[in-house]
Order: C-alpha cells, then structure tokens, then sequence
C-alpha cells in the first residue's frame, strides 16, 4: 500500500509526508535533523576540499581534532553553532548566514 502511494507523489512534498508523516510528526522531524546535518557535512566537504586542506590541517587551525572533523563531516558529531562558525569562517574563510524560519 505505502509502495502505490509513493508512486502517486505529485511533488517531494508529498512524497516526504507519505513516507515520513506530515511536519511536526517525531518521524519526520527525525528525517528534517538528518537531512540538515547531512547537508552542513557535505558543504563542510565541500569547502575544505576547496580550501585544498585536509581534515588534519582544517583540525588544526580551529583548534580542535581531526577525528572531530571527521565526525563532522560523516554526520556523526552533533556541532554547536560556535563550533560551525569556527569551521567555516576562522578556518575555510566562508562567511556563515542562519535564516530561522
């Protein structure tokens, strides 16, 4: 049954809310936190490879960890807002925007 609707999904919208609940339910919001901190690794990915630094350099010149960094960017440490502009701005030289909806 839930195979037949999500074939019917018109939009990602909806196909989120068949297979996660609408938003607001504990399901989806789980999916929502996964999804964002999958994105934050992946720009943190990103951005040091173009900064041409290894996780090593990076971890070193924001005074933490490699294996931080590492967790980091593979979606397994939960980061504090400091910590991520620390990353991004001290150490790859990005600016950081927060837009709270």
């Amino acid at each position: 049954m839930k195979n037949v609707k999500l074939k019917t999904a018109k939009n990602f919208d909806e196909l989120l809310e068949i297979k996660y609940g609408k938003i607001g339910a504990p399901k989806r919001d789980a999916f929502e936190q996964k999804a964002q901190y999958f994105v934050i690794s992946e720009m943190l990915k990103d951005a040091r490879h173009e900064a041409h630094l290894t996780q090593e350099q990076l971890a070193a010149k924001i005074g933490t960890k490699k294996s931080y960094i590492s967790r980091v960017e593979n979606g397994k440490a939960d980061i504090q807002l400091s910590t991520l502009y620390r990353i991004f701005e001290d150490g790859l030289g990005k600016r950081v925007s927060l837009l709270i909806a």
